[in-house]
């Protein structure tokens, strides 16, 4: 027994070590962690449970340590995270540079197998140099299959990708199929060609980090949802993240002890700027009402016109969903309308309530939006909340016009729960626009034009542009002093606790992509 056991120990010994000192070294030196320890930084201490350890390809003598690929390249298994399971798989870039061949992709398609049956979220950490190009099309099948699962398990448990170095063509699907993407900026990249392929093929020259970094993919691409400076900060995020999510489709968001904002909800009544085509940032309103003044963004560096994250109130996680008008004015443009569409589906899949905050003026008019498809992106957002079964809740807070007031979740399409503070102006168009088409010719007729149109426009704004119009029809369940905004939310939260709402049987819907 105890020879037996030796050689366990040893082969055990091979495997952890992967690629060995110097490759470990050199992994060091690019400021990358290895695969063993990232999952020590994820994880709670002590809870890692390997999986597959000694998956091996080819293996013809089982008493030989010459182990070419130790572990195949990804380190995989479960552990926990504030004492709640997940699942795990890490790449090893130290071991044939983390390269992906059919025994490296079965690991991978295990742990996805493991993580739906028991409702766990499962966590990717990618650092890959590509498909194991000697074994062919067992590669590519290998990735079908990882796509496959990401597919099928979409909405029934958390996906979370960490790009940690390298991850190229085909290898990228995985990434993008799922539901949150982590990039660590200045090692972690993601394209379909690089920086070689593309000189070759159009002339362009660009580098790597240009062509596929965590600036280029959280700011211009939308790929990615969260930029983070190094490894560190950025398994500290995945665990952040995490605390607000539930394991799975069916069970609820963990629920934490209640917290009053930090921050003085008086300061409410100031925010808003007197002057209506001001702007101000609408992350001041949330962190005023939310628990402890905490606002996780999502997206942050993506479409800054609108604004998406999880909050907590109440103790309960939920899903915050708000227009920036910071940037173009709170716009809707085709770049806000996926990022909103995008987090509201996954906070539907999720249990996570929805809290919307509204200050668009419309759409962003353009030949370039118009030409880029405004209208199919746009509709993403109606389909998104229309489709949405969670409990929903809407806060006007200033403008809120026309086809875009639909869009953010108006009780038409299917809002709970519906408030508006005195600032809030609800109408087809804005003052200045109306009166242009409806008081035309009265405009053209005035002796003095500018003073006239003031008046008409202020004439307008005070009939039409504010909350009591849609209150009277019962669109609007209450005006509310600012101030109460938590409250009102914290009770709207508790009214709707039991929504349960059933749609027409389908196989699934088709949503405008």
């Amino acid at each position: 027994m105890e020879e037996k056991l030796q050689h366990l120990r040893q082969r055990r010994r091979i495997t952890e070590a992967g690629g060995g000192e110097k490759r470990i070294r050199d992994q060091h030196e690019k400021g990358k962690l290895t695969a063993r320890e990232r999952m020590a930084r994820l994880l709670d201490p002590g809870s890692f449970v390997e999986l597959g350890t000694f998956v091996q390809s080819g293996l013809k003598d089982a008493s030989s340590l010459e182990i070419s690929h130790p572990g195949e390249g990804v380190v995989t298994g479960c552990g926990t995270i504030d004492g709640r399971q997940v699942y795990v798989f890490a790449q090893d870039f130290t071991v044939a540079g983390g390269s992906l061949g059919e025994a490296h992709a079965a690991k991978i398609c295990r742990v996805l197998d493991l993580a739906a049956k028991n409702g766990c979220p499962v966590i990717g950490l990618n650092d890959s140099g590509g498909a194991r190009i000697q074994e062919g099309v067992y590669a590519l099948d290998g990735y079908g299959s990882i796509f496959y699962r990401n597919t099928i398990y979409s909405g029934v448990i958390p996906q979370i990708s960490v790009i940690m170095g390298p991850c190229a063509g085909g290898a990228v699907y995985s990434p993008a199929l799922t539901d949150f993407v982590f990039m660590v900026n200045g090692t972690g990249n993601m394209f379909i060609t690089g920086p070689q392929v593309i000189k070759t093929v159009t002339g362009e020259s660009v580098s790597m980090e240009e062509l596929g970094g965590a600036g280029t993919h959280n700011e211009v691409s939308g790929v990615a949802h969260f930029f983070t400076e190094n490894e560190e900060d950025c398994l500290a995020q995945v665990r952040t993240l995490l605390s607000y999510l539930p394991s799975n489709n069916i069970d609820d968001p963990p629920l934490f002890q209640p917290q009053e904002p930090v921050l003085d909800r008086e300061e409410l009544l100031h925010i808003i700027p007197e002057n209506v085509n001001k702007s101000y940032d609408v992350r001041e309103i949330i962190r005023r009402v939310v628990d402890g003044s905490v606002l996780f963004e999502v997206h942050q560096r993506y479409a800054p016109n609108a604004v998406v994250g999880f909050a907590r109130l109440g103790g309960r996680a939920v899903g915050i969903v708000a227009n920036q008008p910071q940037v173009k004015a709170g716009c809707l443009d085709i770049n806000a309308s996926d990022k909103i569409a995008r987090f509201v589906r996954f906070c539907d899949c999720f249990n996570l309530p929805l809290i919307t905050f509204v200050d668009v003026p419309g759409y962003l008019p353009g030949v370039e939006q118009e030409w880029g498809g405004i209208i199919r992106h746009g509709a993403k957002i109606l389909y998104a909340y229309s489709e949405a079964t969670v409990p929903q809740l809407t806060v006007i807070l200033r403008k809120a016009y026309g086809g875009a007031y639909l869009a953010m979740n108006a009780r038409a399409l299917g809002a709970d729960l519906c408030l508006a503070w005195p600032t809030a102006e609800i109408a087809v168009m804005g003052p200045d626009g109306a009166v242009n088409i409806v008081y035309r010719r009265q405009l053209e007729e005035a002796e003095d034009k500018e003073q006239r149109r003031r008046e008409l426009v202020q004439e307008y704004r005070d009939r039409f542009a504010n909350p009591y119009v849609a209150a009277a029809r019962g669109w609007i369940d209450e005006v509310i002093d600012p101030r109460q905004t938590r409250d009102y939310l914290l009770r709207g939260l508790a009214m709707l606790e039991g929504k349960r709402e059933q749609r027409p049987p389908r196989k699934h819907g088709n949503i405008p992509l």
